[in-house]
């Protein structure tokens, strides 16, 4: 991979260059713009620690593959950019956005063109210390509901995030931290930008993985961890709305939130309208293994 050995506050990865952010440019023909045809990933990173590397370069391999797009980059390359924006952007918490797009044809086509090249950038962006397990300082989430009306390709991390982006303001509108989102039949499928997990009757339930959700990776790993490394009987299983709104605890999870406590649901109380003893548990197991994928 080709560099420029300049030294810029908001240094990004375009096609191969590190390259100051007002100098990136792509097409306004790339399929990306016109189309949302691509995949993306979200990574965090502390003092220049990964979390989930692994997982969310598997996720993307996934994803590049339903869409028969062919990045040309291994995970090895991934990680090589992913520790060069982090030093070229001075270091410290940031995130990776990595994205890759099906690339740029001469026409406006629905079909997949043949012989284009992907277009591949990645930027990094600050974001909070990493997160604790403290009950006195953990962000409480109070979140609305509403009817998921998004396409059934949700397990693909597609850039095609109009649904997502249109629930989300939904609650944000309504003064809303996010949006639990339910299918007709009245079952929870996730959040719009969160998977979801409650406690119900004593055990950790979310909900299992279909076309309808987005497999998490901070969802995955923490399932891992709290099998591997806690006494919690958890499970993946049909979660109706109607148990979410009785449940004893709720959390949302995601690469930025970690796991996160819900205290109330269209403004009732989640529980006793505090976090929960399980939360605490579960963000503890977190927080000390999730540097392990």
């Amino acid at each position: 991979m080709r560099t420029q050995r300049k030294n810029a506050l908001h240094t990004v990865f375009l096609n191969g260059d590190f390259l100051p952010l007002e100098e990136a440019k792509i097409s306004p023909m790339d399929r990306g713009f016109l189309f949302g045809d691509g995949i993306y990933e979200v990574i965090p990173s502390y003092d220049g620690r990964l979390v989930g590397f692994g997982p969310h370069l598997a996720r993307m391999a996934d994803g590049l593959a339903s869409l028969e797009i062919d990045s040309g980059m291994s995970e090895a390359d991934w990680r090589a950019v992913a520790t060069e924006l982090i030093a070229r952007n001075g270091g410290g918490d940031l995130a990776l956005y990595l994205h890759v797009s099906r690339g740029a044809d001469t026409r406006r086509d629905h079909a997949y063109p043949a012989n284009i090249r992907p277009t591949l950038y990645a930027f990094a962006f600050p974001i909070p210390p990493c997160p604790t397990a403290d009950k006195a300082t953990v962000t409480r989430y109070r979140v609305s509901t509403a009817e998921d009306m998004r396409w059934r390709r949700c397990n693909i991390k597609s850039t095609a995030l109009l649904g997502n982006v249109m629930h989300y303001q939904q609650g944000h509108a309504s003064g809303s931290d996010e949006t639990i989102l339910y299918n007709a039949q009245g079952e929870v499928t996730e959040a719009a930008a969160c998977n979801v997990f409650a406690v119900i009757a004593g055990k950790v339930v979310t909900p299992e993985l279909d076309e309808q959700k987005l497999p998490g990776i901070t969802r995955q790993m923490l399932l891992d961890i709290l099998r591997r490394h806690t006494d919690l009987d958890v499970e993946e299983r049909v979660v109706t709305l109607d148990e979410l709104r009785t449940a004893q605890e709720v959390w949302l999870t995601s690469s930025s939130k970690d796991v996160a406590p819900v205290v109330a649901i269209d403004g009732a109380p989640v529980g006793d309208g505090d976090v929960g003893d399980t939360w605490l548990a579960a963000q503890s197991a977190y927080v000390a293994h999730k540097f392990d994928y």
